[in-house]
């Protein structure tokens, strides 16, 4: 038995007949008589008297709209419900954030959408490392990564990139020749992340890419701080996670005439269509919300 069959025979009875039925499902009349003849076939039985002016049950129709039909009003009732939902600032929003990032913007946003909705909570995850974006429990995942998206089935939805710099303690460069250009940058040792192989410059649309000399590697964005904060080596660093230490110079920037690459974030979404307004409404205020010194719009 086909289920669509029973709902074209049910939506029959229910509108009046079979012009009025096919309007309220959005298929032709003649797909929902052939609907109800198909189902009559099946059962072996008549189901609706048919004359010019009125359709009307028989008995085994009656019967089996009597039995059918709770069915499918609930699960219209769930469909409506659930686009409803979908459209409803509420519930949970579940949210994971590398530190970098996530420390510095998405407190401000968190709080003006608490402040907006009443009935919304909001979980936010900072992780010091690379987040997995198979984890599930997620609504929204925001990473970054300079090559290819990896394979999570999820959508990448590039947010924004974040200005990066790079910087070194004082410290440090009194032990080192000033740094003038990119490539002196490979004389002096480096704080880095783990897949940090080189860092990448441009000067009047001339591209500088640098190989480093990495003293230390850390996923952590703290522990690297640190350590360049204890005169260990040169990094590069967002502007807004270092903009404390350089203005009571504890951090000096290095090669302003040169832009660094910046740190591309992404927001990872379960899929494309039918995002619920809770994750489109964040992702709308923090876009807007952001401080457009230091970001590079994509």
């Amino acid at each position: 038995m086909d289920w669509n069959d029973v709902d074209a025979f049910c939506c029959v009875l229910e509108h009046g007949g079979f012009t009025a039925a096919a309007k309220a499902l959005a298929r032709p009349k003649s797909s929902i008589s052939a609907s109800v003849s198909r189902l009559e076939g099946e059962l072996g039985a008549r189901l609706l008297q048919r004359t010019t002016r009125r359709v009307r049950a028989t008995e085994a129709g009656e019967s089996l709209y009597q039995d059918a039909a709770p069915m499918f009003q609930r699960l219209r009732e769930v469909r409506a419900n659930a686009a409803a939902r979908g459209n409803t600032v509420a519930g949970r929003l579940r949210i994971a954030a590398p530190y970098e990032f996530g420390a510095h913007h998405l407190g401000a946003v968190a709080c003006e959408m608490l402040a907006r909705y009443p009935d919304l909570r909001i979980d936010i995850d900072v992780e010091h490392g690379r987040i997995d974006p198979l984890d599930r429990s997620y609504d929204i995942v925001f990473s970054y990564f300079d090559g290819d998206q990896p394979d999570s089935g999820r959508i990448a939805r590039n947010v924004f990139s974040l200005a990066r710099g790079v910087f070194a303690a004082p410290a440090l460069l009194e032990k080192y020749p000033k740094v003038k250009a990119p490539q002196d940058l490979a004389e002096l040792p480096a704080i880095a992340s783990p897949a940090d192989a080189e860092w990448t410059f441009t000067q009047d649309k001339n591209i500088y890419s640098v190989p480093i000399r990495a003293r230390m590697r850390s996923p952590n964005a703290d522990v690297r701080r640190r350590a360049t904060l204890e005169g260990l080596g040169v990094s590069r660093i967002v502007l807004t996670f270092c903009e404390e230490q350089v203005r009571r110079k504890r951090l000096q920037p290095l090669l302003a005439d040169y832009a660094c690459a910046p740190l591309r974030i992404h927001a990872l979404l379960p899929g494309r269509r039918l995002v619920p307004a809770k994750v489109r409404i964040f992702l709308d205020l923090l876009s807007a919300g952001t401080p457009p010194e230091n970001v590079v719009r994509p």
